[in-house]
């Protein structure tokens, strides 16, 4: 897809003001109030003879202007349309019209109008809502501003706004084990902890005190590592240790998909933009690649009957799948939201629910797949 992001990049300057000139509307724009100056001159009696020569002269500059500035559009196009060839050499599939009834034309309008308010894009969705006569609650738009507004605290560094939404969310939260609350703790403990020159730990020591206590028993070991942390200090030493990971950025930039997915949650929707994912999966080629197997499937009549189930495997990228990979080593049973995937010190992965019954069986309290005797203890929850 990288070769077509490049076309559609050098078509979106060729279409707009850079560099080389101005756009095709702005030269338009300048040769109609070129044009009406030149009338209301010449009806008021003040044009001359010099004045309808330079009109000439200007409009024939506009008009080259004009010319060039296409002949660059079309050239970008001509090469983003061989690039679509071949990216998809094979021609998408043609289905009856799916959005002709009025209930399906609107709730198409409706996944629209969600998609812009979901993405921030107010303006564009309110002009959206009025064209379309789609009703949207003030109380949902106002959900949606308000999350892009907390998205863009957290962008700042700011984690007041959601901790304050954790807070009043706190049973919702609890409900689906987030960690959201403690990450968001954890980002402001690392930057009290890595602000100051020369080091000075006891601020973010204080923080942890006041704020983080409450999810010692949940996050033990992650606790654990971020107060030993501090004896790695200044950054430099800490970027060299084996808790390096705690001063990488994404510890921070991670928490706004986080936020993103638990506020959306609460509303009931998915973690992900029905629009964008739809998009992403099936303009990304799942489309070409089903109706090639259809057409291959087609052809050999007998080996295959079941033309709507074709065997063709469509690889996803690791946020589009939506269900835990994980297989217990004792129970061999796949790991759920009740039973998740917990890491030992020693890093191996077993479910919750085979954890509790070697602890709880006499003589079985270390991990039994390390050579060294590992307690299993101090295990901690593994979130996909």
């Amino acid at each position: 897809m990288d070769a077509l992001l490049k076309e559609l990049t050098k078509l979106e300057k060729a279409t707009t003001a850079n560099g080389k000139g101005p756009t095709i509307a702005q030269s338009l724009d300048s040769l109609l109030a070129m044009l009406h100056q030149a009338k209301e001159a010449f009806l008021s009696g003040r044009g001359t003879q010099q004045d309808l020569v330079a009109l000439a002269k200007a409009v024939e500059a506009k008009k080259k202007e004009v010319d060039d500035r296409q002949k660059e559009v079309y050239s970008v196009l001509s090469r983003l349309g061989k690039a679509l060839d071949k990216k998809f050499p094979s021609p998408l599939p043609s289905y009856s019209d799916l959005f002709s009834s009025p209930p399906s034309v609107m709730a198409l309008e409706r996944t629209i109008a969600l998609h812009l308010l979901r993405t921030g894009q107010f303006e564009v969705a309110e002009v959206f809502l009025q064209e379309s006569k789609i009703k949207i609650s003030d109380d949902l738009k106002a959900q949606f501003v308000d999350l892009h507004l907390i998205l863009k605290a957290l962008r700042n560094q700011d984690i007041g706004p959601a901790l304050k939404w954790t807070q009043n969310n706190k049973t919702f939260l609890k409900s689906r084990n987030s960690p959201l609350e403690f990450y968001l703790h954890r980002s402001q403990y690392m930057r009290l902890l890595l602000s100051s020159h020369p080091p000075n730990p006891l601020p973010a020591i204080l923080y942890a005190r006041a704020n983080m206590y409450p999810f010692y028993q949940d996050h033990e070991a992650e606790f654990r590592r971020l107060m030993a942390c501090v004896a790695f200090l200044p950054l430099p030493r800490l970027q060299n240790s084996t808790y390096k990971d705690l001063a990488l950025p994404t510890l921070h930039f991670d928490l706004e998909p986080l936020f993103a997915k638990e506020y959306c949650a609460s509303l009931g929707m998915s973690r992900q933009v029905p629009l964008r994912v739809v998009g992403d999966i099936g303009g990304g080629g799942a489309l070409a690649r089903i109706e090639k197997g259809r057409k291959v499937m087609g052809d050999r009549k007998g080996e295959w009957s079941q033309m709507d189930e074709l065997p063709i495997e469509i690889p996803l990228p690791p946020e589009n799948r939506y269900h835990s990979i994980f297989a217990c080593l004792v129970s061999k049973e796949q790991s759920t939201e009740s039973n998740p995937p917990m890491m030992m010190a020693c890093g191996h992965v077993i479910s919750k629910d085979s954890l509790q019954k070697l602890n709880k069986s006499a003589g079985r309290s270390k991990c039994p797949y390390c050579p060294v005797e590992t307690p299993i203890g101090s295990a901690r929850r593994l979130y996909f």
